[in-house]
């Protein structure tokens, strides 16, 4: 094409510009406002032949544009309901958007390209570049560009034809932009409408977001948008709904980790429109935001009613992976947002604190029922009635541990292996003014040194190595309650010192632990040695022993306990009965006589294995003997050492006995150690060098 051709007087651009009101006739709708846009190119290519034709537009804050239409090769190019937003003082056409018609000859090698931050985006692969501008009243509103993939396309002809054009076509520019604004506030509208069919549709606000994601996309076009809280000090905000996403960002945040917090901290809104550009790298929360590609963000507090004090609680937020895509339009729509999903998310928050009130007092009263069993059921195992036996050694000592139980005296429990000294502690408890409180108990003896310290005290994080938390020690998950220390001559020398503090000062510290916790505990003590022997050893520190054994309750061995071994042997038969889901018609006479003679050593809790293994092997017949599994030689020991006396010879005169009269001689001792005894069956029994128990065996065989 000659350039001449191309002139404003040329006889091809006047038809063409005297058609221009009928190629740009105004549309009656929306729909219709660009479509003058195809043919308007093809006719203009007569003229310029170019590649691509577009009419960028100014927004309102004079800073950016973007692409209200465009056509390529003569057909227009689909566009978003909205399209990226391009800085005016970093384009390749800042020239044309300033008011001065501009030909880029080659932008291969154009200064201006090579210093756009969107010249790759412009010229989509052109070479050549004529843009002028549109003005009206002296103000410039955008630029007419036509594009080539070839370079040096365009002369100072072209560009003063298509000056001519951009001219006489502005009023027909600006009636479209008018009517894309009506369509955009159009759409807006259907997006409030919509916004508030959803808020009333639920008040589950993860329900309701979906609706209002819906309804807002089309206007705002954006890639993420969420809802954060801030906790009650405004440092963090946890994310409660976010769309688009995808993990990248973080579910809590600190807010003073990001350069915007001041500003939304004061409940001003955050428009950020080039993330690359206006955020800081160095602050943790703005490089997370880099890292994800958002390049464009719009943050809007959101306060809630009824708030004690004004001030941001909440945050509504939308972001782009392409930059300067809001504009303050988008934060004065966000921002008439806020309010109605400010309300919703309230009420949401109030039906939740509701539903868990609700759920707590369900709870609390499920637990209230629980606990309730639960004290019946300690009560029926563990209360003082419960305890087994008529024995008056055992009954001496129920009498005195129902006398200590309502008050907080320290008691020491004393005696064997297996005589229940645990049994007796519950009973205190439950009998005490404490029994609402927990029982907690520690055996000192299962423990080294090292972790019985930090057990009975706890330990703070970090106090030795493995220490990855902070975990209360038993003194404190015992408060209000009762601690049982079994086996407490086990202690070592310097947890006893520690120990001995608590006693006499009511007061600790846990391991690695600087503060002073109180000890608001009662602590029954458990001990099968002989704790005055222990001091003489230096093995126990003797104003523990005092500290200790305030109170003590010696329970007696069951050989000293008489016929109490056949009445907890047939308690133990009924409660495995139950347990196994086999009966045991009862005990042979045979077993008894075993039962009553064996020593039990391991007193209690050997009696109830016995039983318990006669059980397994019984198959719903007697026990026998032989299946109690008892030791036969400790039965002939026992049974010995009751006679031991009689078997050496006539009291008083040496003679030894045949076999024939030793039932006499036995009777007959038994007798006179009654005698001496005045009746005392415990002295008889130690006269004898028998049990207690061995003793009542042999009064009821003699008929004493």
């Amino acid at each position: 094409m000659r350039e001449r051709d191309a002139s404003p007087g040329s006889d091809r651009t006047a038809p063409f510009l005297a058609d221009l009101p009928r190629i740009c006739r105004p549309a009656r709708s929306a729909d219709e406002a660009w479509g003058f846009v195809p043919e308007l190119s093809r006719r203009l290519g007569e003229l310029l032949p170019h590649d691509r034709m577009s009419i960028e537009w100014i927004a309102d804050d004079g800073r950016s544009y973007r692409t209200a239409a465009a056509c390529e090769r003569g057909a227009a190019v689909a566009s978003e309901a909205r399209t990226e937003r391009m800085l005016l003082a970093s384009s390749a056409l800042r020239r044309a958007l300033s008011g001065e018609p501009m030909v880029i000859a080659d932008a291969a090698t154009d200064a201006l390209v090579a210093a756009s931050h969107q010249g790759e985006h412009l010229l989509r692969g052109a070479r050549s570049v004529a843009a002028v501008p549109f003005v009206h009243e002296g103000r410039t509103h955008g630029a007419l560009v036509v594009t080539a993939a070839g370079a040096n396309a365009f002369t100072t002809e072209h560009l003063a034809v298509l000056g001519e054009v951009a001219a006489r076509i502005a009023p027909f520019v600006e009636g479209a932009m008018l009517l894309a604004r009506v369509a955009e506030q159009e759409r807006r509208r259907r997006s409030f409408q919509a916004i508030h069919q959803a808020l009333a549709g639920s008040l589950d606000v993860r329900k309701i977001f979906d609706g209002i994601v819906d309804a807002v996309r089309p206007v705002f076009g954006f890639d993420i948008m969420g809802v954060e809280l801030m906790n009650p000090s405004g440092r963090t905000s946890e994310r409660i709904v976010e769309v688009g996403g995808e993990g990248q960002l973080p579910r809590i945040r600190t807010v003073d980790d990001f350069s915007v917090a001041p500003q939304l901290l004061s409940g001003q809104p955050v428009l950020v429109h080039d993330a690359a550009t206006e955020c800081d790298a160095s602050r943790p929360g703005d490089r997370i935001m880099l890292d994800a590609g958002i390049r464009s963000f719009v943050l809007v507090p959101l306060v809630f009613p009824l708030s004690n004090v004004e001030r941001a609680t909440g945050v509504i937020y939308l972001a782009k992976r392409r930059p300067f895509w809001f504009d303050p339009l988008d934060v004065e729509t966000l921002r008439s947002l806020a309010d109605p999903i400010t309300l919703a998310i309230h009420h949401h928050r109030r039906v939740e604190q509701n539903q868990r009130i609700a759920a707590a007092e369900e709870r609390t009263q499920l637990l209230q029922q629980r606990l309730a069993a639960l004290r019946e059921e300690l009560g029926s195992r563990y209360g003082f009635e419960h305890i087994i036996g008529r024995s008056p050694a055992l009954r001496d000592v129920l009498g005195r541990a129902t006398k200590v139980a309502p008050t907080e005296t320290t008691v020491l429990v004393t005696g064997e292996s297996g005589t229940g000294k645990e049994l007796f502690a519950h009973a205190i408890h439950l009998a005490s003014a404490r029994a609402d409180g927990p029982f907690v108990a520690l055996n000192c003896a299962a423990l080294p040194e090292a972790l019985l310290e930090s057990e009975l005290f706890g330990h703070e994080k970090g106090a030795f190595t493995g220490a990855v938390k902070r975990k209360p020690g038993r003194f404190e998950l015992a408060a209000g309650g009762t601690l049982f220390l079994d086996e407490v001559g086990e202690l070592a020398l310097p947890v006893q010192a520690k120990l001995l503090r608590v006693l006499q000062q009511r007061e600790y510290e846990m391991v690695g632990g600087t503060e002073t916790l109180k000890a608001d505990v009662r602590l029954v003590a458990a001990t099968n040695r002989d704790l005055a022997a222990e001091v003489g050893k230096g093995a126990f520190r003797e104003d523990l022993m005092y500290r200790l054994n305030v109170f003590q309750l010696h329970l007696p061995p069951l050989r000293e306990r008489g016929d109490d071994v056949l009445v907890l042997a047939e308690h133990f038969v009924r409660e495995l009965e139950a347990r196994m889901g086999k009966s045991a018609p009862g005990i042979s006479q045979e077993a008894r006589r075993a039962l009553l003679d064996y020593p039990w050593p391991g007193n209690i809790r050997e009696l109830q294995n016995a039983i318990e293994r006669a059980m397994i092997l019984s198959d719903g017949g007697l026990i026998q003997s032989a299946q109690l599994g008892l030791d036969v030689a400790k039965i002939a020991a026992a049974k010995r050492a009751g006679v031991a006396n009689a078997v050496n010879g006539k009291p008083g005169d040496g003679g030894a006995l045949d076999a024939g009269q030793l039932p006499d001689w036995e009777r007959r001792l038994v007798v006179e150690a009654l005698q001496k005894a005045a009746g005392n069956k415990s002295k008889a029994a130690e006269i004898l060098g028998v049990t207690r128990s061995q003793l009542y065996t042999r009064m009821k065989r003699f008929g004493l």
